[in-house]
């Protein structure tokens, strides 16, 4: 469990990387923080947010807990390449939004005297970068442990206790299949959505007209080119069958229109405002 002689460290402190540390700095813990981008580190320090910075990986030696805030690919690599640095006992965990192809290629590298616990913190903003951190993000965000039979009960009650201190407003636990055929829907489906609404046509001359629907609906249309097309190819099989399900609805609403079913129409507006009440309850 942590206290306030564990040594953590983050590696990557970008947009999430940034408010786990601020959020750790807030809560009274010492904080240390890695990244190649030399500014980013000298920002974290200069904000008090770590009490050690580096572009140096040597700095993850004697870590108990390693937080890797990076993308799939870069995470994979970066333990591959690094963890034989580490002591054995250190616990890492990560912050990626795709969960079965980092479980299973990490399974199969990491060393046997260290553990890895998997977690996705469902917060985020549309801008990137350290600058744009933010602890307050994770006050209304769920936390999600992903664990699996070769978890410890200690790593997932140390998972727990990180969204603890994070202040995340609800804590939940999936299998990796779970994780992914949930993110495929809540998360991955609705970013394509606003992308494909803002692509559809050029719109960029309606601005002036727009009202706050097309305003909510294309909020998360300003988007991270370099990750999120990896996050897509990972959930691939789950995400293309929720387009494909969208698809279909979309052609349904268009053949109602056509055929001038108003009453099924009806039927259906009503079910989602019945659907929706559900997610306002948790808001």
């Amino acid at each position: 469990m942590i206290d306030k002689n564990t040594v953590i460290t983050i590696v990557g402190l970008g947009l999430l990387g940034g408010s786990y540390a601020q959020a750790f700095a807030r809560a009274g813990y010492g904080v240390r923080g890695i990244d190649i981008d030399e500014d980013a580190v000298s920002f974290a320090k200069e904000q008090g947010w770590i009490t050690e910075g580096s572009t140096d990986v040597s700095l993850a030696a004697d870590t108990d807990i390693l937080i890797c805030a990076l993308y799939p690919h870069v995470f994979i690599s970066w333990v591959k390449e690094n963890q034989h640095l580490l002591k054995p006992g250190t616990l890492i965990t990560d912050v990626t939004g795709v969960k079965r192809s980092v479980v299973s290629q990490l399974s199969s590298i990491i060393r046997p005297d260290i553990e890895y616990i998997a977690c996705h913190p469902m917060a985020g903003r549309e801008y990137k970068g350290i600058r744009y951190a933010d602890a307050s993000l994770f006050e209304k965000a769920n936390f999600i442990i992903v664990s699996t039979e070769h978890n410890t009960k200690e790593a997932i009650q140390t998972a727990e206790q990180i969204a603890q201190i994070l202040k995340f407003k609800k804590i939940s636990c999936l299998t990796p299949e779970q994780h992914d055929e949930m993110i495929a829907f809540l998360s991955q489906l609705t970013h394509i959505v606003a992308v494909s609404l803002m692509n559809v046509k050029d719109n960029t001359h309606l601005a002036d007209f727009t009202g706050d629907s097309f305003r909510d609906l294309t909020r998360i249309a300003r988007i991270n080119e370099d990750m999120w097309p990896e996050l897509f190819m990972l959930n691939g099989d789950y995400l293309t069958s929720e387009i494909e399900a969208l698809a279909a609805e979309l052609l349904r609403f268009s053949d109602l229109i056509r055929t001038g079913n108003t009453e099924e129409m009806k039927r259906l507006l009503i079910q989602s405002t019945e659907r929706r009440k559900a997610f306002e309850g948790q808001s």
